[in-house]
């Protein structure tokens, strides 16, 4: 029997092996997917998340294969444009998911988990033990044919729409806020004005009345431009992204001469709804990292933080597992996820209240232009940089 099974190989899956391995366990990594392979994401990693990713010494490779961020701008409807670099010199770093992953996930192998792609997970084995839920494993399987792989803990990493998850009732998507992406890779994408002729870089997101676009440049020579928009699953416009990604950036004022020249790398990809709830039960055998864990809206591009550093937590939380039993792990593991992330996201909850109305964008300018202090201590908070420092 396994000490750990994995469930989705992506960074919290990659992160939470990688130390469960080092710590001695016998864990195993399983993904549908073959690696490397691409993943939609805004491609930025903040320097909190860079710091975290250092100090678990997991961030080999990332800085060959990444551009330096140096900050935030943010455009709203009326024209007004917020720009605020991070503080002490400290930056973030733009890499594709698809490079971004692949480093984690040979780093996970290379301090020992085993990795098997192109592998289904069907469902959860599960068991009770009195009036309770347990985990033992999870069903694989393709075709009429399926398998069991037995672990005393299994960790499902699988994602927002994580089988595991959700075949168990634990995951859920809100009825509000129901939010589409659809985002893609351009060639020949202009850099904004204050970037021409320089290496200056900053993450971008232009907040409009009914959507969102994030801009970020990468590696390649590519523009990585990702549409946030309320939608549903039944939405024509969904059906052809390209059309639609290319008619909101040819109708924003700041962005169409921008992307007049552009060509787009390849086909969008399209993700929705992106928020999800988890409900709160705790099954012994089973815990939960990443986007399987809840899901937030990535306007503030928090996914990689939440999913690194609770994949922390997963993992400490693995360990206290096998080494003690279950008694208690739940409950501390909820403790630490809040005492972690709460107050980051009340941040994002109060920041997307603001940038989700053109007055608030508006008021936010007028800020930075007159204490330009506060504004800066925002664009530090948004960016983790007080665990880089």
């Amino acid at each position: 029997m396994l000490d750990c099974l994995i469930v989705g190989a992506g960074p919290a899956g990659s992160v939470a092996g990688a130390l469960l391995a080092r710590a001695g366990a016998r864990v195993r990594l399983v993904d549908r997917a073959i690696f490397p392979r691409d993943k939609l994401c805004g491609d930025t990693v903040n320097p909190g998340t860079l710091a975290r990713l250092q100090a678990l010494e997991l961030a080999s490779g990332i800085d060959e294969r990444s551009l330096r961020v140096e900050g935030m701008r943010l455009t709203g409807e009326t024209g007004v444009t917020i720009e605020g670099r991070y503080p002490a010199r400290l930056a973030g770093r733009a890499i594709t998911r698809r490079d971004f992953d692949w480093l984690l996930l040979q780093q996970a192998m290379a301090a020992g988990c085993e990795f098997e792609p192109g592998i289904a997970v069907r469902r959860a084995s599960v068991g009770e033990q009195g009036t309770r839920r347990s985990v033992s494993g999870a069903v694989v399987g393709s075709g009429g044919r399926e398998s069991s792989m037995a672990a005393r803990v299994t960790i499902a990493a699988d994602g927002r729409h994580s089988t595991i998850a959700f075949g168990l009732r634990l995951g859920m998507h809100p009825r509000r806020p129901r939010r589409w992406a659809i985002g893609a890779y351009f060639e020949n994408f202009m850099p904004s004005g204050s970037d021409l002729g320089q290496t200056l870089r900053f993450g971008e997101m232009h907040v409009r009345r009914e959507h969102y676009i994030g801009v970020a440049p990468v590696p390649g020579g590519l523009t990585n431009v990702c549409l946030v928009k309320p939608s549903g699953a039944a939405d024509p416009e969904l059906a052809d992204p390209s059309a639609l990604l290319i008619r909101a950036l040819a109708a924003d004022p700041r962005l169409r001469d921008r992307a007049a020249g552009a060509r787009l790398a390849g086909p969008p990809t399209v993700l929705g709804p992106l928020a999800v709830d988890v409900r709160d039960e705790s099954i012994d055998g089973l815990l939960l990292a990443g986007d399987a864990a809840g899901f937030i809206d990535p306007m503030t591009g928090d996914g990689l933080r939440f999913a690194i550093h609770g994949a922390e937590l997963a993992a400490a939380a693995a360990r206290q597992a096998l080494e003690h039993g279950w008694s208690g792990v739940h409950q501390q593991l909820t403790v630490e996820r809040r005492r972690a992330f709460g107050g980051k996201w009340r941040f994002n909850r109060a920041l997307r209240a603001l940038v989700s109305s053109p007055c608030g964008v508006d008021a936010a300018a007028l800020g930075a232009r007159f204490a330009p202090a506060v504004f800066h201590s925002i664009i530090a908070r948004a960016g983790d940089c007080s665990l880089a420092c």
